[in-house]
């Protein structure tokens, strides 16, 4: 019996560890960011495309952060008098950045190529969701390696299913 709860135990234990540390399993995480941005003013009513701030996911493994230079392209001129606009110029003007809060989360050991998923024509709502009818991002897919899997098996392009492909 006292095995069985050990193993009970120890089970809850990883499962509250997966949940807590990302490793897959967030769907639905949605964290409060320091500038509130909208993803269906910009992307859904402007029809500003991802890459257009996301400016090296097609040629980087990693999708960027927005530099603060994308954003004031338009608001140099674009609803300037906002409050949150003004935070932005004015870290901008300080050669500061925004701490964003990163909202889709892999493990260390998980690698992850964008660009290869954006050449082969997989689009970026296949895993984010429909971006851009999101006023605040969450993480629509639990990115799971079962999610990823499942995913490539579907594929017509036959996407590679060995270890290696996305494990160091």
């Amino acid at each position: 019996m006292a095995q069985f709860i050990l193993l009970v135990v120890m089970g809850l234990s990883l499962t509250a560890c997966k949940f807590q540390y990302g490793i897959g399993y967030n769907k639905g995480y949605q964290p409060e960011q320091p500038i509130p941005f909208d993803h269906s003013l910009h992307v859904g009513k402007h029809n500003i495309q991802c890459q257009y701030c996301h400016n090296q996911v097609e040629r980087s493994t990693h999708s960027n952060i927005p530099s603060l230079q994308s954003c004031m392209n338009c608001h140099l001129q674009v609803k300037t008098d906002s409050p949150y606009i003004t935070k932005i110029r004015e870290a901008y003007d300080a050669g500061q950045s925004i701490n964003w809060v990163k909202v889709h989360m892999l493990p260390d050991h998980v690698r992850f190529n964008h660009s290869a998923h954006l050449n082969k024509g997989v689009s970026c709502q296949t895993c984010h969701g429909e971006i851009e009818k999101m006023q605040v991002v969450y993480q629509y897919s639990d990115l799971s390696m079962g999610w990823c899997i499942n995913c490539h098996r579907e594929q017509s392009s036959k996407a590679p299913l060995n270890c290696s492909t996305c494990h160091y």
